[in-house]
């Protein structure tokens, strides 16, 4: 059962200020895109593909040398929406039986809680959403069944798959990943909080 990952990196970082990008933040001397594309590589994903938008010649260019798949969404700055849909269209998840949706700001998640998920998603033969979670508050990342692809394709704008998710009527699998699955770096703060040093 093969399960491809995508990786949102299109945002444009709106709470950090003084030019900074999130994305390129450094934990332990590395870019916070390219750790956690790493991570996705390091895990059982068939493949991975990063999504790019704001600030895209600088996200690609630390990721450049690595294995994985790079589409630009030219309408990033409608919202994440568009970001999902450029993800679902793209070729990597032809065949695939379901999609790992995971944003690039999480720097507590490894390979070890992506792995966690997809083993879930295996053992529920690929029928239900299984998502991240702490103490029962649902987090990233997401595993989404391919019955859903379609759908996803049409997001637009700001819209997330949320209301899709809920639409399509499928039971969703919590998996506790810790609170990994709900630590995000949307501010200086947070981002110095996590342990992480803004650079560019």
């Amino acid at each position: 059962m093969r399960i491809a990952g995508v990786l949102l990196a299109a945002g444009q970082s709106s709470r950090i200020t003084s030019g900074h990008h999130k994305l390129l933040a450094e934990f332990d001397g590395v870019p916070l895109v390219r750790r956690s594309a790493e991570s996705m590589l390091r895990s059982g994903l068939s493949s991975v593909l990063v999504v790019t938008g704001h600030r895209s010649t600088e996200i690609e260019r630390v990721i450049d040398d690595l294995p994985l798949s790079v589409v630009f969404n030219d309408r990033f700055s409608s919202g994440m929406g568009t970001s999902l849909g450029c993800g679902f269209r793209h070729q990597s998840l032809n065949g695939c039986a379901g999609a790992l949706i995971m944003l690039a700001d999480m720097p507590r998640i490894t390979e070890q809680h992506i792995d966690q998920l997809i083993a879930t998603f295996r053992a529920l033969d690929g029928r239900q959403v299984v998502r991240g979670a702490s103490k029962g508050k649902a987090g990233h990342p997401v595993v989404i069944p391919a019955t859903l692809f379609e759908r996803l394709k049409q997001l637009e704008g700001d819209e997330g798959a949320k209301v899709i998710l809920q639409d399509a009527g499928v039971e969703t699998r919590l998996v506790d990943l810790g609170h990994a699955a709900l630590i995000d770096v949307d501010t200086p703060d947070a981002v110095r909080s996590a342990g992480g040093l803004l650079k560019n």
